[in-house]
C-alpha cells in the first residue's frame, strides 16, 4: 500500500476532489461504512442515491479522491478496499478556522 504524505497533495487537490457531487457522496458512503470495495460503493450509490454510474466512472472518481489524499486503497487478495482519510480536510480548517461562537 502506498501512503502519501501531507506534502504530496495540496489544498487545490482537495477542493477539486470535493467539487463533484458524486465524489462527495462516495466520501459520505465511506464515512457510514469504511473499507468498501468498488462493487459495494457502486451498489450503495445506486441504492441510496439513484446514481447508476459505471464501475469505470466510479473508479475514476475514487482515483481523484485518492490523489487528493481523501481515500486510501489497499489490495486484499483479488479485491481493492477503499478507506476514507479525513486528514487533508484539516488544510481547509487550518486556512479558514471557524470563530468560537460558530462552533
Amino acid at each position: 500500500m502506498q501512503v502519501r504524505t501531507c506534502a504530496s497533495w495540496s489544498a487545490v487537490d482537495v477542493y477539486q476532489a470535493l467539487a463533484d457531487n458524486t465524489r462527495r457522496l462516495l466520501l459520505d458512503e465511506l464515512l457510514q461504512r469504511d473499507e468498501q470495495t468498488l462493487f459495494e460503493l457502486c451498489s450503495r450509490l445506486a441504492m441510496h442515491h439513484a446514481i447508476t454510474s459505471t464501475r469505470q466512472a466510479v473508479s475514476q472518481h475514487l482515483a481523484a479522491l485518492e490523489s487528493a489524499g481523501l481515500v486510501r486503497s489497499e489490495r486484499r487478495g483479488r479485491q481493492k478496499v477503499h478507506t476514507i482519510d479525513t486528514t487533508p480536510l484539516a488544510v481547509i480548517t487550518d486556512r479558514w478556522p471557524l470563530p468560537e461562537d460558530v462552533r
